[in-house]
This record gives structure tokens, sequence and C-alpha cells, in this order.
């Protein structure tokens, strides 16, 4: 996979050569756990993102195409896109300037009012189910859970092999088989975010101000966007997420499974190179392992 190389200097060349208007403001690296894209800050009001390979550069297109859409729709703010940035100075693909948005991600274990941000979530997600906007792509982890199947099982045979994370495999595995025998997803996609991780959740005083990271959005199972259940909430304000959105048994164990195989997965992969990534997986695999 082909990595861009970005640094302060190659931002200010991109802005001044495409938005000369913003030249003169400063530039700042933002510190991200994330891993599709660059993050900068521009002067006090902006920020530039850039994609790191070429995957995150369609998700470009796509905030682009639908943010201006989707915003008038949802309950909380989202990106707007302020400038649409080319290829240029060496750097291969279209980059994004978006208004800067106000709040602080959102941390497992650290919450300040759970039941609050639960409904505030429940809330987003909903509306988000409500769009009827034609021609909508296809969502990122839009497709049955049985498409995961053979990495959840490879990323489970991995941590095997990493004993020092104390990941009950067995018990892994079981819930995996559980989550595959249960009943499948047969009903009409609905619009999602498709990647309701914390680092994509901007809370001020404890409530959901605004989501970021539209790059997965588009329609399939509802059940992609119950993450914040197990990567974010505890116990009590899950079950409240649950109770506003009207949950069904089904539909609640295939979100429970897509979360598992996405913290099983990005365990191992990123516990010595990306500690927000790592920890949250460790907290999402606790949660779902947990006696009821």
């Amino acid at each position: 996979m082909t990595t861009a190389h970005i640094d302060d200097d190659l931002v200010r060349r991109l802005i001044a050569g495409q938005f000369p208007q913003w030249a003169g403001l400063a530039v700042e690296r933002f510190p991200s756990g994330g891993t599709v894209n660059a993050v900068y800050r521009l002067g006090d009001g902006m920020l530039v993102r850039l994609p790191l390979t070429k995957g995150g550069a369609a998700d470009v297109v796509r905030e682009r195409e639908w943010l201006p859409r989707l915003a008038p729709r949802l309950p909380m703010a989202v990106p707007e896109v302020l400038g649409a940035g080319e290829p240029a100075e060496g750097y291969p693909w279209g980059w994004s300037v978006y208004r800067w948005l106000e709040g602080e991600n959102p941390r497992e274990g650290a919450l300040t009012e759970p039941m609050l941000l639960a409904e505030d979530l429940a809330g987003f997600v909903a509306a988000m189910r409500s769009v009827s906007l034609p021609g909508a792509p296809v969502a990122y982890r839009g497709g049955p859970i049985d498409s995961l199947d053979a990495s959840t099982r490879a990323a489970i045979e991995e941590l095997r092999g990493i004993p020092e994370e104390g990941v009950d495999c067995d018990a892994a595995l079981a819930v995996w088989e559980d989550a595959l025998a249960a009943p499948g997803w047969d009903g009409e996609p609905v619009w999602l975010h498709a990647d309701l991780m914390p680092g994509n959740l901007l809370v001020e005083r404890g409530r959901l101000s605004a989501v970021i990271d539209f790059g997965c959005m588009g329609v399939g199972d509802p059940a992609c966007d119950l993450f914040p259940a197990w990567n974010l909430l505890p116990a009590g304000a899950r079950e409240v997420f649950r109770e506003a959105l009207g949950v069904d048994d089904p539909t609640w164990v295939r979100g429970r499974a897509r979360a598992f195989s996405q913290a099983l997965i990005s365990l191992p992969y990123h516990r010595r190179t990306n500690p927000a990534m790592a920890s949250n997986a460790r907290h999402v695999i606790r949660a779902v392992l947990a006696p009821e």
C-alpha cells in the first residue's frame, strides 16, 4: 500500500497554490489516532484533511458529494467542505478544507454524561436511517456479517499467539459463531455513517455536538451503526441507546458481532503502532465477553 508523505511544508504549499486567500494562516499538525487521513489545523477556524492512501482518496469524493445533502437532515453538526483541493506539489490525490468543529473525542470509560450521550447517539443514528436521498452509495461496512467470517477467524487465531493480550479466544470464537447462526438481515438498506468510532465523535459538556469523517457512509444493514453500544457506552447507557432506537434481537446480535469483529481485527494490527485504536479494541472485546 502506497502511503503519501505529508508534512507542514507540503500543506502550506498546497494551500498557497490553490487557496491563496488562506496562505498566511498558521498550519499545524493535529494529533489523531486515525489511520486514513492526516489532519492539520488551518488558522483558528478550519482544518485540512489529506488522505494517506489511495483508498482514502475515494472518501474525499464521497464526502464532497453527500455531506451538503445530509447536513440539513441531521441533528448534529457534520463537516462542511470549504475548499476542494486537487493533486499538486507531488501529492497525488484530492484533499479538502473543512470548517473547524468544536469539541473533543469522548473516551471509553471516561464519559461525564453517558445516558444523555446514549440518547444523542441514538438520535443521530435514527436521523441517518430516516434519510431517503436517492442514488446512495453502498456503505463500506454495509453487507452481511458472514463477509467478515474469514478475517475475524484469522484475527482470533492471531490473538491466540499473543497471550499477553489476555483474550479468551475460545469464548471469542463462540460469540462469533453464535452471531453467524443468528437470523441475518433481510430488510431494506438504510443510510449509515458506518464508522461510529469515538475518534469520529465530538462532545461538549458530555453531549454529542458533532459527527465527523463520513468516508464510509452509504446504505446497508442498520446494525452497522450500533458500534457505540460496545466501543463507547457503559452497560446502562448501552440499554438506553438500544431502547431509544427500538433495536430487535437479531439486529442487536449483528451489531455486537460487527463491533466485535472490528475490534478483534484491529487489536493485533494496531497494538504496537496505534495506542488509541488498540485501547478501544480491548475495550470492545471486554465489553462483548463480559458476563451479562
